[in-house]
């Protein structure tokens, strides 16, 4: 089972989009037989059988084992994958384009360019699982405090220009056998709750003056 996989087919997100059957590739983390899932989710056993066909005919689940119960041979099926992001290429004609309109403060263009990055990162897996080779990748995540905007206006313009630096200092435009990667540094507000502080109340929030 893979931690995740990448859903690019528009029928297959359609699929798993079902609520149903998106309940289904939850509980199938484990395998399950139709009768055991029938009698978690309290629906019929055929009615199940016809969703986990649905799912197995886009590779959103597949065959674990076969057991034997007198005369019948019962199908434990489990999900392909942990978990499931849906590309932006199932949705081809309205996929966001970060060219339309590039602007590194909008919000919107950050999240066109992660579309974009969840779709060409999905298609790269995708290569490389049916070529059986590897794929180099590199990410970091974290979380930083700003005192101000001032500070959080300075960090991004010496963000800038480190990540100039580096890219002036290792491209190389004439390499015979190089290879282009593209590379992604994003900043926004966390969604995280805020952290309590039990030694003393925070002061509230002022207005940002940007």
């Amino acid at each position: 089972m893979l931690d995740v996989a990448v859903i690019e087919d528009t029928a297959a997100a359609e699929a798993s989009l079902n609520p149903m059957r998106a309940r289904m590739l939850a509980e199938l983390v484990d395998p399950q037989s139709a009768t055991t899932l029938a009698g978690k989710l309290q629906l019929p056993r055929q009615k199940v059988n016809y969703h986990l066909r649905e799912l197995e005919r886009f590779g959103l689940v597949e065959l674990a084992e076969e057991r034997r119960k007198g005369n019948m041979t019962e199908r434990v099926m489990r999900a392909t994958a942990a978990s499931y992001v849906i590309s932006p290429t199932a949705l081809a004609a309205v996929q966001p384009d970060p060219a339309r309109s590039p602007d590194r403060l909008s919000a919107r263009w950050l999240l066109a360019v992660a579309a974009r990055l969840v779709r060409d990162v999905g298609e790269l897996i995708t290569g490389a699982t049916r070529a059986n080779k590897t794929l180099a990748t590199f990410a970091l995540d974290g979380e930083l405090r700003f005192a101000s905007a001032a500070d959080r206006a300075a960090f991004a313009e010496e963000l800038t220009a480190g990540v100039a630096g580096l890219v002036a200092k290792y491209h190389s435009e004439a390499a015979p056998r190089g290879r282009d990667f593209r590379f992604i540094v994003a900043v926004h507000p966390s969604t995280k709750p805020a952290r309590q502080n039990t030694s003393a109340p925070e002061p509230a929030p002022q207005p940002e003056e940007d």
